[in-house]
């Protein structure tokens, strides 16, 4: 194997590594590697934070890996390699009328990204978890090859949601959902304060559900936002624009509390007070921001960092104080979202549960780091939690609860990777493999 001295960085580019990375291209040569060398592995690094850095180690760069094995088009059961981005995977399938049941928010996450951090998208509350989809994984563990299912017992429920600690994800097999097509019909309202959002997300009977919160506002006019509902149809893209890009990194000014403001009414009021509704390409309300390449650079060279929590559906009224903390704070930048989750988790550490998560992007700057930890510790003490995939700043103590299920991952983990080979930067930041044994 070759490996290269690389620096690299999760998506918000606030945190960064430097180690020795080895970038496979074939299944055999995978295999080969990982029996002389175990190390974690990685994929196009979407998530936020630092979940796929190991600073000062090596890493496998599985991008390469991105081929379908096989697909039963009786069954609608696909086996993919764990690099293949999942908007590739639904668009080759969408038009042949079945698509992933689970879209993240980016269409360039891997799968064997969306397995380890078992995903969600905007039909959580009807489709749960992306690892609730999963059949069959293929698990490297050293020289040892394991193929596991969902009655594999702890393996499973430690490998999905699992943050990659259990050995490296090679291959997987996922049951697709029959669909219409590749369009989507997408009805775009006002939301006028949280409370209208909190009716709204209930009243709701469409599939795909999200809202875009405009995090500076306040008063009466805290948590308003736009309501986007979509259901997949059939239909003719007729679309012509190719993706944009930010060709550099966007000066201080660019995402100033004035900029933020101004851009976040404009906004609102791009949709009509009476509402709209389109057609679209799924890949548009499905992956919104894959549209513009690079778009991180658009908070400089410092990058950012998001905060994402959930909170039990009893305690909204830890929404409201955050989105005042947020709104009085002037660090928010426009990128906020609101969704109602339903209870579907595939793992022991599996983000989702039921209530209603908030996901605020803020710039690497001063104050903002500390606003987040504040945001942080708000979820806990509510009997919510925060999402490892977007994380890069919480403390230890700040997860400690969170996760009813921790003591069940440590023990599944530590059994399939006792060296700790396959530790990562967040996982020794949070300390979440430290042994629970005594207590």
């Amino acid at each position: 194997m070759t490996w290269n001295t690389v620096t690299y960085a999760g998506w918000g580019r606030a945190r960064s590594a430097t180690g020795q990375i080895a970038r496979p291209e074939r299944q055999s040569s995978l295999l080969r590697d990982i029996a002389g060398f175990a190390a974690p592995a990685f994929g196009m690094r979407r998530s936020y934070g630092d979940v796929a850095l190991n600073d000062g180690g090596h890493a496998y760069d599985m991008t390469r890996l991105d081929r379908v094995v096989s697909f039963d088009a009786e069954t609608g059961i696909v086996e993919v390699e764990a690099g293949m981005p999942i908007g590739d995977l639904g668009r080759a399938f969408a038009a042949k009328g079945w698509i992933p049941p689970v879209m993240p928010g980016t269409g360039f996450a891997t799968v064997g990204g969306c397995i380890a951090n078992d995903v969600h998208g905007k039909n959580h509350h009807v489709k749960g978890s992306f690892g609730q989809h999963v059949t069959e994984i293929t698990l490297l563990q050293g020289a040892e090859v394991k193929t596991i299912t969902p009655k594999s017992g702890a393996i499973w429920k430690a490998t999905v949601g699992g943050l990659g600690q259990t050995g490296v994800i090679a291959k997987a097999k996922l049951q697709l959902m029959p669909c219409k097509g590749d369009m989507m019909v997408l009805t775009e309202r006002r939301i006028d304060n949280l409370d209208e959002f909190l009716t709204a997300f209930d009243e709701s009977k469409t599939d795909y559900t999200v809202g875009w919160i405009d995090a500076t506002a306040t008063g009466a006019h805290l948590g308003r936002g736009i309501l986007e509902e979509g259901e997949i149809t059939s239909g003719i893209n007729t679309s012509k624009e190719g993706a944009k890009a930010v060709p550099f990194n966007a000066p201080g000014w660019a995402l100033s509390a004035p900029v933020v403001r101004v851009f976040n009414e404009l906004y609102f009021r791009r949709v009509p007070a009476k509402g709209r509704t389109s057609v679209k390409p799924i890949t548009e309300p499905f992956f919104p921001l894959d549209a513009i390449h690079d778009w991180n650079r658009l908070y400089g060279k410092r990058g950012f960092n998001q905060f994402q929590c959930v909170v039990p559906p009893e305690r909204v009224d830890v929404l409201r104080l955050m989105l005042e903390k947020i709104g009085a704070s002037h660090l928010a930048s426009p990128l906020a979202v609101l969704k109602k989750m339903g209870a579907g988790r595939g793992g022991y550490m599996s983000f989702p549960m039921e209530g209603y998560t908030l996901a605020v992007d803020f710039p690497n700057k001063d104050g903002s780091e500390e606003l987040i930890k504040e945001l942080t510790d708000m979820a806990q003490d509510a009997g919510g939690r925060i999402y490892f995939a977007k994380d890069g700043v919480a403390e230890a103590a700040q997860v400690a609860g969170m996760y009813p299920e921790h003591d069940k991952w440590q023990r599944a983990v530590e059994k399939a990777d006792p060296e700790g080979a396959m530790t990562t930067d967040l996982v020794r930041r949070l300390n979440l493999r430290e042994s629970t044994k005594e207590s």
